[in-house]
């Protein structure tokens, strides 16, 4: 088995709200796009699909669910603290500001207009206690 791509799908209440957001402000870009659908991708991280809550393509004892309970994470390799300004400066909502967990992780999360949770992850070594 060979894998092409990465996707995680997304079921939320404004699809078109979702899809500005991620291509304003995490650099994705529209594959395709319809009524109540959304592909997105970007060349270096997991393609994103956006999928309306209760589109017939779910199964149905999913219809109804939002995509709550998951954190989105995208690892840096430098600049998180020039990523959280500019998310900041553009008026994106930071639910949890920079900080940094003592087994090495330097952290932010942001949400987008349907809740969706955003964290930007560096990863430094950890603290000596």
């Amino acid at each position: 088995m060979q894998f092409i791509a990465s996707t995680v799908s997304l079921t939320v209440d404004d699809v078109a709200a979702s899809q500005a957001f991620f291509t304003t402000h995490l650099g994705y870009g529209v594959r395709q796009a319809a009524e109540g659908f959304a592909s997105l991708s970007r060349p270096d991280a997991i393609d994103v699909v956006l999928l309306a809550r209760g589109i017939e393509v779910l199964p149905p004892g999913q219809r109804d669910r939002h995509a709550d309970g998951l954190i989105l994470a995208f690892t840096l390799g430098s600049g998180l603290e020039e990523q959280e300004k500019r998310l900041r400066e553009a008026g994106v909502e930071i639910t949890m500001p920079l900080r940094q967990e003592p087994w090495g992780e330097r952290l932010f999360q942001i949400a987008d207009p349907n809740g969706v949770i955003v964290q930007f992850v560096e990863w430094v070594t950890p603290e000596q206690g």
